[in-house]
């Protein structure tokens, strides 16, 4: 069986690509929803009903633990899936976020304020907060900045513009934080840039970095899991839409890894099914 990961679009890919660069004799599925993509402007009950679809395919194709790897997914249907769906149709699988892997790094014994970059719809959730508060990480002041405007920019492939637009949001409203989480899986692409412009003045966390350590850690903790994982080097990635550019994307979000050898692209994904 493999490991699965959910995301509205391709951000989730540098996950995918982290995960399985580090942990490598596992088989991965990536299931990205690009036809409905953004999730931002939808409601709850919209991101939940499609999430409930993209983690079914997964588990459809021999996944025994799917990652919701969008965090704005991940904000509004992680608990309601794990509550609702899964005793009733997958008792035997498992399914994790990246929201709480994130904010269990943020642990400091005094003070310290951290930013927190994300969509319009994660920052609302109050998602991160209300972790912080369950975990007792009493010493974060958490300054939330909505930055939706850099997904479309770094799908658009524009990093320099979106690393431009994300300092200027820090600096005006968290110039004094210490911390900066990166909350979207798009983010990731443009962490480089953001530490070599603050250096040593802020810590950048991005998901990329955090969701392999926890994973690795998550299933040497559940051997039930681990036991049942197939070995291998398949990794497949699924579409609900494809578009001519998005196969730059794929290679620029993996790095050239996987592309052409070992991933398959489903153009259709209903064909596939």
């Amino acid at each position: 069986m493999k490991i699965g990961f959910f995301d509205s679009g391709l951000g989730g890919l540098t996950i995918l690509k982290s995960v399985a660069r580090e942990l490598s004799e596992y088989e991965y599925v990536y299931y990205g929803d690009t036809a409905n993509l953004p999730y931002g402007d939808k409601t709850e009950e919209e991101i939940y009903r499609l999430t409930v679809e993209g983690v079914r395919y997964l588990y459809r194709n021999d996944c025994v633990l799917v990652i919701i790897a969008c965090n704005t997914a991940s904000a509004e249907t992680v608990r309601r899936l794990q509550v609702e769906l899964l005793p009733t149709e997958y008792p035997d699988r498992k399914l994790l976020g990246v929201i709480v892997p994130t904010i269990e790094l943020l642990e400091f014994s005094q003070p310290t304020k951290v930013a927190l970059l994300a969509t319009k719809r994660t920052i609302e959730s109050k998602k991160y907060p209300r972790e912080l508060d369950s975990k007792g990480n009493g010493n974060v002041i958490l300054i939330e900045v909505s930055t939706p405007e850099l997904v479309p920019l770094i799908e658009a492939g524009n990093n320099d513009e979106a690393t431009r637009r994300a300092i200027s949001r820090i600096e005006a409203e968290a110039g004094d934080s210490e911390v900066v989480v990166l909350g979207c899986t798009h983010y990731t692409q443009i962490s480089y840039s953001l530490r070599e412009y603050f250096r040593e003045t802020k810590v950048i966390i991005a998901q990329d970095e955090v969701i392999p350590k926890k994973l690795e850690s998550y299933l040497f903790n559940h051997p039930e899991i681990t036991s049942r994982l197939t070995r291998g080097e398949e990794r497949k990635i699924y579409l609900t839409k494809h578009r001519p550019d998005y196969d730059r994307l794929i290679g620029q979000f993996l790095g050239g890894v996987y592309l052409d050898k070992e991933t398959e692209i489903g153009r259709d994904l209903n064909s596939l099914m």
